[in-house]
Order: C-alpha cells, then structure tokens, then sequence
C-alpha cells in the first residue's frame, strides 16, 4: 500500500478526532443500541435500526482513520526551507487572475481537506497545477469548472 502524505498539524487533529469516535461517540452509540434493544420487537424498532446504521458509519469511520495513520508518510513543511516554491503542506497565497482577487490555499492530505477553510487536497487540481511552481509564476489550472489563472504571491511553511 502507498503511503499517504499528511501534514503534523493533520496527523495531530485525526488522532484527536480518533480518539473522540473511540472513547465517547462509540459507546454513546452503544448504550443507545442497549436502549433501543430495551424497548422490546427488533424488527419495527426504527430507533435500534438507526443507532445500528450509525454504529456502521462511525466503526467505518475509525477503521478508515486508523488506516490512514498506520500508512501516513507525515510531512512537517516547517521543517521544510523555504524557497518560494509550492510544495505539500505549504501556504500558498495566489492572485486570481480571472477575478481580482487574492485567495490562500494550504496544500495538505485528502483527510484533511476542508475547501471552506481553505484547506485543499494534494489530489486537486488546483494543488497538482500549484506543486513545484514558484513565487511570481502565472499557473493556468485545468479544472471541471473551466481554466483558472493565478499568479503565485507568496508562499509560507507554516
């Protein structure tokens, strides 16, 4: 199996969210299960069949988060020198061509991707077109929407 790149800052906030589905939403599932069983006939108790369904999603949720962790190749960029080009888990700060506008991207893992907090996988295209590109290149980005140009400002390790 491949190793999965994941950042320090992201290792540190799966294990925390790992530890959180493990010690208090597992058992929270648990004893409403036991509730649920409680109530009497299984096969029209939508309460036991919802905390069953739930108890799948989240025990699917740990195996997937466990995996990522024994195959995670972390990467700390602040360890990294900083040279002026793009690379994982670096802090890019771009100019939008096309809307006139500045924006900040964080390159990191998939299990760390958060768009809305600026956030954006390895595995986008946005984060492919940036890696390797240096401070002041014009990078044209193919994506499903359409051709995006940014011109790269600046970029951190942070």
């Amino acid at each position: 199996m491949s190793r999965i790149p994941l950042t320090k800052d992201g290792e540190t906030s799966i294990k925390e969210k790992l530890s959180e589905l493990k010690f208090k939403e597992r058992p929270q599932i648990s004893q409403a299960i036991a509730e649920a069983r409680a109530h009497g006939d299984l096969k029209e108790n939508a309460e036991y069949h919802a905390a069953k369904e739930l108890q799948g999603l989240i025990e699917a949720k740990i195996s997937e988060m466990e995996n990522a962790i024994a195959n995670a190749q972390i990467i700390d960029v602040k360890e990294i020198p900083e040279t002026g080009r793009v690379v994982f888990g670096s802090t890019v700060k771009l100019y939008d061509i096309d809307d006139n506008h500045e924006v900040i991207y964080k390159i990191v893992g998939n299990l760390e991707s958060d768009p809305e907090k600026g956030y954006i996988s390895i595995d986008t295209p946005i984060a492919k077109g940036l890696v390797g590109k240096f401070v002041d290149d014009e990078v044209s980005v193919q994506t499903p929407s359409g051709t995006l140009s940014y011109e790269i400002l600046e970029v951190k390790h942070l």
